[in-house]
């Protein structure tokens, strides 16, 4: 049957399973929107596109299956660019829909194209991120072009992928595209399996690396680790992969490591590292002097995407793999070597990760107001339900999060990797709560960036998602300005402040009220705990605003830039 391309694409999506769609609505996509009208997927309209494309990112985190953006010609993509690009950098599947001038008025520039000195086209704008872009020409080739698109996006290592689609194209005549192929991941070959099991039996120092594509599925990974007694590093987009508390699990390695981990990580003889781009804080800046350092030892990297194998290290055994199903794989050939078992190692980890816990709970009890960092997260600690998720953005809610606090196995971390991305947290937490709405999700974030998207606020409301946003207040991009107060001796351009000077910031908490969420404003150390309690139990909307002094995270790591600052430069 031949209808409009439009109601042929959405039929497509709802054969593809799509639930969402993000975005916004504009001139060059409002024929998508109709055809949206009589379907079960739900809009969830955005009052900005970048708020759309971190809330169609945190629904594919927390869902597992793609988000769906659509966004409008000009200013709707490039406004989306933000987030599509910060999914497509922490490997998060993403497909963004994208209306276009009319096909016959291109290089024409009619309203709202944007090839001002180049002749190019608006997915140019993507390309650089994104996995591919697709310009559709026909109406006809829409899709085949979607189906590509999903494959693409979910396949391999996982990204953002664009199709581009005049408006004129939406309204044309074509007929319903079949579901989309599957095809199973590539698996690890078994000899090569029982090669890296026997080369972790027979070493001394060994330790498996997990990065953020194993995301929660590590069964296999803790049986491979127990039976043979490997302690485990964890990248920061690994957070929680295996629990905390596990007694193995070392934590981050580099910037935000402990020291055990990035000594243990510097003298291992046999590293096996599974779905890690060795990250720049993950890896003290690829310095050999602080963690990670290959000259003398073994490393085995399986990933899924060939370019990330001997990227930053050279790599003696590399496999392009499924991980999920390469642990398996090596936990399966492990059990033909006898148990190993490291007491004093478990022990050294045991002291070390007991301490580091101990420290932060301790330095919570402070009473002092406004609130020090580490109050706020042991107060979040206290009053959660153990499968919270918390959803932050950037600074010390993030940062602080991974180094100090100890995440209930029940629980998720979410939070940006790659593109570091201000504004993350407040939208990305509303599409974590439309894929999980019987759990907690608590935005931890700063005022900076709820600043940074307060049009989550209204769309928390509109969409009926019982968010918790939990502002930690301290009217400074504070993680900048103690950079630049530690470096050259004051902050300037960090800090908000009034006409007079003084420190400044919005009154989230009534901001809150006038959009129809509940406000509540900290004034004393135990008003905290009280409105997290109330908020979760009330189920809707809710925005925490809790004075925080600033200082600094913890941290015993080493960052390149900082050598920058000072005028040393490491090649």
């Amino acid at each position: 049957m031949t209808t409009t391309a439009a109601h042929a694409l959405v039929a497509q999506l709802e054969a593809l399973g799509v639930e969402y769609v993000f975005g916004t609505c504009g001139h060059t996509n409002i024929a998508v929107l109709d055809a949206l009208a009589g379907s079960p997927i739900r809009f969830v309209i955005a009052r900005h596109e970048q708020a759309a494309a971190h809330a169609a990112d945190g629904y594919a985190r927390a869902s597992g299956k793609p988000g769906v953006l659509l966004v409008h010609v000009g200013p709707g993509l490039t406004n989306a660019a933000t987030g599509a690009m910060t999914a497509a950098l922490d490997s998060v599947p993403m497909v963004v829909i994208s209306g276009d001038i009319p096909s016959y008025y291109r290089g024409r520039h009619p309203h709202q194209e944007i090839n001002l000195h180049a002749d190019a086209d608006q997915a140019s704008v993507f390309r650089p991120f994104v996995k591919r872009a697709w310009n559709v020409h026909r109406a006809q080739d829409l899709g085949r072009a979607v189906e590509r698109a999903f494959w693409t996006a979910a396949s391999g290592r996982p990204g953002a992928v664009l199709v581009n689609v005049p408006m004129d194209v939406f309204s044309r005549p074509a007929a319903p595209y079949p579901p989309i192929s599957h095809a199973a991941p590539p698996d690890l070959p078994e000899a090569t399996a029982e090669l890296i099991a026997a080369r972790l039996a027979a070493a001394e120092r060994p330790l498996i690396y997990v990065g953020g594509g194993l995301r929660e599925d590590a069964e296999a990974l803790i049986a491979l680790a127990e039976h043979l007694d490997l302690p485990i590093a964890h990248s920061l987009m690994a957070k929680g992969t295996v629990p905390d508390a596990h007694p193995l699990v070392l934590g981050m390695p580099g910037f935000w490591g402990l020291e055990l981990t990035n000594t243990y990580a510097r003298e291992a003889d046999v590293v096996l590292a599974l779905a890690t781009r060795f990250a720049e804080t993950d890896s003290s800046s690829w310095d050999s002097r602080f963690t990670w350092d290959f000259s003398g030892s073994t490393l085995i990297q399986i990933d899924i995407d060939p370019a990330e194998i001997g990227r930053n290290y050279p790599a003696e055994i590399g496999a392009v793999a499924d991980v999920r199903l390469a642990i398996k794989a090596i936990a399966d050939a492990a059990t033909s070597h006898a148990p190993r078992t490291r007491p004093e190692l478990r022990k050294q980890i045991l002291e070390a990760r007991s301490e580091l816990f101990a420290a932060s709970q301790e330095r919570g009890r402070s009473e002092d107001f406004p609130l020090r960092p580490e109050r706020i997260l042991k107060d979040l600690r206290d009053a959660l339900p153990p499968n919270a998720i918390l959803v932050t953005d950037v600074g010390w809610n993030k940062n602080g999060v991974a180094r100090c606090y100890e995440l209930p196995a029940e629980g998720r971390f979410i939070t940006p990797g790659g593109a570091s991305t201000m504004g993350f947290g407040p939208a990305a937490a509303i599409g974590v709560q439309l894929a999980e709405p019987d759990r907690t999700v608590i935005a931890l974030i700063g005022d900076g960036g709820m600043s940074a998207q307060l049009p989550a606020l209204p769309m928390a409301v509109e969409q009926g998602a019982p968010v918790v946003f939990v502002v930690m207040n301290n009217r400074s991009h504070g993680t900048i300005s103690d950079l630049q107060s530690a470096h050259y001796g004051r902050s300037h351009g960090c800090d908000f402040t009034d006409p007079a000077g003084r420190p400044y910031s919005p009154d989230f908490a009534a901001l809150a009220r006038a959009c129809g969420a509940d406000g509540h404003t900290v004034a004393t150390p135990g008003d905290l705990g009280a409105a997290l309690r109330e908020a979760i139990t009330n189920r809707r909307p809710a925005v925490i605003d809790v004075p925080m002094v600033n200082e600094p995270v913890p941290t015993p790591g080493h960052w390149n830039i900082k050598d920058i600052y000072q005028g040393f430069f490491t090649d």
